[in-house]
């Protein structure tokens, strides 16, 4: 049956195992923590036939294997299926091949709307080509907890209104930007973690976070970003694994299974459009039931659409919703204005006229020259210089001196992509012919750190690229104590030169925070990111070939409020390639 912008005379025509269907969405997986996608291919293909499932959520693949498959399983839906993606840092968050884009804290350092905007156009217009069409963005989060293990750089900052220094670096204002640049270009857009998780010390992914603040606090910060994001047009709300005990005072009732919560977003907010759960694999709410139990509770408290359930769960899910229509336990007028909404949304997208998408398109769309220009253009704006005690950047070293550069990881593995340092080192050795590179990382041993340490005065200058994350579901975010020392120790050994104090350059790649563990340090960049395009962008920072204008979307606490960032005027070419 082909989905007809009549929407109630398709409604009509369903099942109420159709019906069921269309609100349950599986994880169909190719990312590089389940690579067993295709093994499971044949098993969605036979839940898509036999539940007729709604959409999938996809996580990883690339540009080609991707809208193959996503084209095969449109072929094989009876209604157009929705093609749910984490897209956070662009279609590269997932999909390999495709422009990786700064994070939103990134876009928060250069306080341009018209950045987030571009953020969001660009995700959407290659995310669109590969076959996915609804957007699991933007976080709508403040982050004002440096101690929150899961959302930190993944938010736009921590002031939901205007921060100080000038510009629109609040939350909301680029929330809203972001959202109508995702949608114009043919994305649902997702605010995320209503109604908020930004002030948590705890990784949903992990446990369960509470968030005790009245609800006066709450208006003012945490849902306003929403408010934006609401007023812009966003097609949808993603609930958090969160606890909320002055909107809802039930102990252990986390957002998804709140009532309370779902109706201050339908009613105070007034948000018309799709509801739908996080992750239901986490484990802040798979340990309190079933999946059966749990997609029951949630849909009960107004969500839409019961998001990445495991692929194997989806007929006994898909059961318990039934049984509880059987007995009274779910509304079928509610039901049935769930349903509408997920239609209209598949409607409004244009699934119903073209489902499928063009693999010859992809490569005037996807990975090119014009979207890479503005990914770049954010990561050179964004770079922040928060500290310069010896006006060390731009870095005068001459081009024969010698540069010792250490690659400090909080630990090594997991890094997927490459060994970070992979693009730096060599774009320092455009610039400095003579550059020693060593890595440490919490294995490294005392041995080698003394080495470090005892070695470092003979250079002509220091440059560190510290890698710090903030990584959903890895219950960690800071360097090891040695590593720390150790960076106390070189900020005193460089300062106490014969000839006077040595360069020595910290480079922070993602969380920013991380900076406040070494207060000592006299020189610091922050770059929001990891990877290629944030290294090659710091050492055109440090060499003096861009401008740096970046200010803090974050306070740093007991160092500098949100707004502060030294300005630097480029002074120099950047070397021939």
């Amino acid at each position: 049956m082909p989905l007809s912008t009549s929407v109630q005379s398709v409604i009509k025509g369903l099942t109420l195992k159709q019906k069921i269907g269309q609100m349950v969405f599986p994880d169909l997986r190719f990312d590089d923590h389940a690579p067993k996608g295709r093994e499971e291919l044949p098993y969605i293909q036979g839940v898509i036939r036999d539940d007729e499932i709604g959409g999938i959520c996809l996580f990883g693949g690339d540009i080609y294997e991707t809208p193959a498959i996503l084209n095969a399983l449109q072929k094989q839906s009876r209604l157009p299926l929705l093609v749910a993606c984490d897209v956070e840092t662009g279609a590269s968050f997932h999909i390999r091949g495709t422009t990786t884009l700064p994070s939103n804290m990134a876009v928060g350092a250069t306080m341009s709307e018209e950045m987030a905007r571009l953020k969001g156009l660009i995700t959407a217009r290659e995310s669109r080509a590969v076959g996915i069409n609804w957007g699991l963005v933007p976080v709508a989060d403040v982050n004002n907890n440096p101690r929150n293990p899961v959302i930190n750089t993944r938010s736009f900052g921590a002031e939901p209104g205007e921060a100080p220094g000038g510009g629109p670096s609040n939350v909301g204002s680029l929330v809203a930007s972001y959202v109508r640049g995702l949608q114009d270009g043919g994305m649902i857009a997702t605010l995320k973690h209503f109604p908020g998780h930004g002030d948590t010390d705890v990784d949903s992914h992990l446990g369960l976070p509470v968030v005790a603040h009245p609800r006066s606090r709450l208006d003012a910060v945490e849902l306003a970003p929403f408010r934006q994001g609401i007023a812009a047009g966003a097609g949808a709300v993603m609930a958090a694994h969160i606890v909320l005990p002055s909107l809802d005072p039930t102990p252990d009732t986390p957002a998804t299974f709140s009532a309370a919560v779902g109706r201050l977003l339908r009613d105070e907010l007034g948000f018309g459009g799709l509801t739908v759960t996080d992750s239901m694999k986490m484990a802040a709410v798979a340990k309190m039931g079933s999946s059966g139990e749990n997609a029951v509770r949630a849909f009960n408290a107004g969500y839409d659409l019961i998001l990445d359930l495991p692929l194997a769960d989806i007929p006994a899910a898909h059961a318990a919703l039934a049984a509880a229509v059987a007995r009274g336990a779910i509304d079928t007028a509610r039901l049935d204005r769930a349903v509408e909404r997920i239609l209209r949304a598949k409607a409004r997208l244009g699934l119903h006229r073209a489902r499928l998408v063009s693999l010859d398109a992809l490569p005037a769309v996807v990975g090119g020259r014009a979207h890479l220009a503005v990914a770049q253009q954010v990561s050179e704006r964004a770079i922040t210089l928060v500290k310069d005690a010896h006006d060390a950047v731009p870095l005068r070293t001459p081009r024969g001196g010698a540069v010792l550069y250490l690659s400090i990881l909080d630990y090594p593995g997991g890094w997927y992509v490459a060994a970070p340092g992979r693009t730096l080192v060599p774009e320092l050795r455009k610039r400095w012919a003579n550059v020693t590179a060593i890595e440490l990382s919490d294995r490294s041993t005392p041995a080698e750190i003394d080495l470090v340490r005892a070695t470092a005065s003979r250079y002509d200058a220091v440059v560190a690229g510290v890698y710090v994350r903030a990584a959903s579901a890895s219950g960690r975010m800071d360097l090891s104590p040695p590593l720390a020392r150790l960076l106390q120790d070189l900020a005193r050994v460089t300062g106490n030169g014969s000839r006077g104090p040595t360069p020595f350059v910290t480079i922070f790649f993602g969380n920013p925070y991380q900076a406040t563990s070494v207060p000592e340090l006299p020189t610091v960049l922050l770059t929001y990111d990891f990877y290629d395009l944030a290294e090659r962008t710091a050492v055109r920072a440090l060499a003096g070939e861009i401008p740096i204008r970046g200010r803090l979307p974050i306070p740093l606490p007991d160092l500098y409020p949100i707004g502060h960032g030294l300005m630097r005027e480029a002074v120099a070419a950047a070397p021939q390639r």
